[in-house]
C-alpha cells in the first residue's frame, strides 16, 4: 500500500470539485487525501458490522395525527395578527434576489 495518491487521482478529484491546484497542492494533496483514505478504509475492518447496528436518533413508531376539517379563520382575524400586509394579503420579507 502506498502513501499517496497518484498526481491524476488527485486532479480527478479537483475536477469534481471544480477547483485548481497548483503544483505544490498537487504534492501536498497525494499525501492528505490518501491519509484520509486511509482512516476511512478502517471502518471495512470492523468485525460484525451490520446494518441493524446502525443508531439513529428517531424510531420507526412514527405517529402522524389524523387531519381534522375544521371552520376557516376570517380574514380580517387573521390579518389583525400581521405585522404588514396589503389588503387582503400578509406582506413578507423578500427572500431570494433578482
Amino acid at each position: 500500500m502506498t502513501d499517496k495518491l497518484t498526481k491524476e487521482e488527485v486532479l480527478h478529484v479537483a475536477r469534481l470539485a471544480r477547483i485548481k491546484v497548483s503544483e505544490d497542492e498537487i504534492e501536498k494533496y497525494q499525501v492528505e487525501l490518501k491519509q484520509i483514505l486511509n482512516e476511512v478504509e478502517k471502518i471495512n475492518d470492523i468485525k460484525g458490522y451490520d446494518d441493524d447496528m446502525l443508531i439513529a436518533p428517531w424510531s420507526d413508531e412514527t405517529k402522524a395525527r389524523k387531519d381534522e376539517e375544521k371552520e376557516m379563520l376570517d380574514a380580517k382575524e387573521v390579518l389583525k395578527n400581521v405585522p404588514r400586509n396589503s389588503g387582503n394579503y400578509i406582506e413578507v420579507p423578500v427572500v431570494i434576489g433578482e
